[in-house]
């Protein structure tokens, strides 16, 4: 039956190329959209941000596909956050207590680049580069589409039409033209900007197996460790006020407030000052609408349905996420679109919501409270509750970037995790004053067993 059906994708990013993959292994013919140049030929930014954090949800799908051998190949495992203080002191807080508990940082690029790789493999995948969508007419099943290269607009047909075509969709737009209960795009007020340490004599300038973090309140630094042993540093600040974007708009205002604020990193950003005037600012925002599907005809996944903002470094995450349900609800529905797109919606959408709230939580816990005391005994109390309490106690930030428990249950679990630490260490400043008998009555009286991969 697969073989007569065809199923149109608006976007080949990271998203809509697995996906590609996943749906031609099941046999449909697959055509694509994405308005971009085929980034394997021509030399273009592959997007928003250059490296990506990739944890188990991810490895997940990738490995249904059988793609994880080739993507091992160009990931940098990261075990912990390395918190630089301002005097220069550096200090790892692990992410995990287990070997095994770490997150990689891999390409955007190289990794869009394999996905689409593995589709096109297939023989019935069609990517058509530098074709917008410009809009969608349900009522006559036709795309209105733009060669962005000749300017010209003409409408194609389609029988289904995924949009993985990001927080500014097409698809999205023109679902809720026609089907709205809510489509909200929400601005976080912060932006940011896209810096370089460069390898220096062919090695790393700081330890690449660690997320390093410059947290200083209001706004922060991070760099993420590449192949070519360089760091993709990102400031994140907010928009407007004293210390922003519009405010630090001149290079004296700029080496100013860097070596005010983060004077180890200065000596490593030799082009600090070309980056930050070159590199476009980027907006932040987080991406709510319902439903995510129109009727049989129509389904939104990945930033399309739930763009988030990249605290958690969960967004392409939780996008391959998403591409994973949608195949077991092909497995479980076959070729019953309605059921296919509305269970995948019904299942997806709590799970967005969920890490939407909890990765713009994790923006204030890195620029903020990794630097507080308080927040450490709790961290170091979850570790120590996880190794005693294994089968109910699991750190919230483990259950999102370890596991894979949906994310409405690790939100759920997470508070009432949190509620217990707080009670714990409430008048306690050392983790050898902590009341373990306590400890266990208030997990097993507040918290089910958990299955952490379910």
């Amino acid at each position: 039956m697969s073989q007569q059906q065809k199923i149109t994708l608006i976007g080949a990013g990271l998203v809509g190329s697995l996906c590609a993959v996943f749906l031609a292994k099941r046999g449909y013919q697959v055509e694509v959209f994405e308005r971009r140049p085929d980034m394997r030929k021509d030399n273009i930014s592959a997007g928003r941000s250059i490296n990506l954090a990739l944890a188990n949800r991810g490895i997940y799908p990738l490995q249904q596909v059988g793609l994880m051998n080739q993507v091992n190949k160009m990931v940098t495992p990261m075990k912990g956050r390395m918190i630089h203080s301002l005097n220069g002191e550096q200090n790892l807080q692990p992410y995990g207590q287990r070997a095994e508990e770490v997150i990689y940082s891999v390409s955007r690029a190289d990794l869009n680049k394999l996905c689409m790789d593995a589709a096109e493999e297939k023989g019935n995948v069609t990517i058509h580069f530098n074709h917008r969508c410009l809009d969608v007419d349900f009522e006559k099943n036709l795309l209105l589409i733009k060669n962005e290269l000749t300017g010209e607009e003409y409408q194609h047909p389609f029988e289904r039409v995924i949009g993985t075509d990001g927080s500014a969709s097409a698809v999205r737009d023109a679902i809720h033209k026609v089907n709205s209960t809510s489509n909200r795009v929400e601005p976080l007020g912060h932006s940011y900007k896209e810096l370089c340490i460069p390898a220096l004599n062919g090695d790393f300038q700081m330890d690449p197996n660690a997320l390093h973090v410059w947290p200083r309140g209001g706004y922060m630094l991070i760099a993420l460790p590449n192949m070519d042993c360089s760091f993709t540093v990102t400031l994140f600040m907010p928009n407007e006020g004293d210390i922003s974007f519009k405010e630090i708009n001149t290079e004296e205002k700029l080496l100013k407030f860097f070596n005010s604020h983060f004077p180890d990193a200065v000596p490593l950003l030799p082009n600090i000052t070309q980056d930050y005037f070159d590199n476009p600012t980027g907006n932040l925002a987080t991406v709510r609408c319902t439903p995510w599907h129109y009727q049989d005809k129509a389904l939104l996944i990945g930033d399309a349905a739930h763009a988030v903002v990249p605290f958690h470094g969960q967004g392409m995450n939780c996008g391959f996420e998403d591409v994973s349900e949608f195949d077991a609800q092909i497995e479980k529905w076959g070729s019953d679109w309605q059921n296919v797109f509305s269970e995948t919606d019904r299942l997806r959408k709590p799970n967005g919501d969920a890490i939407a709230d909890m990765a713009i939580e994790n923006y204030i816990t890195m620029r903020d409270s990794v630097r507080d005391e308080k927040f450490l005994l709790r961290s170091a109390l979850a570790f120590e509750l996880e190794k005693r309490y294994p089968e109910y106690f699991c750190p919230r930030y483990s259950l999102v970037m370890f596991h894979r428990l949906p994310y409405a249950e690790a939100q759920q679990r997470g508070e009432i995790q949190e509620q217990i630490l707080c009670q714990l260490t409430e008048s306690v400043s050392d983790i050898s004053d902590i009341d373990f008998s306590k400890a266990e009555s208030l997990i097993t009286e507040k918290l089910s067993q958990v299955t952490l991969n379910p």
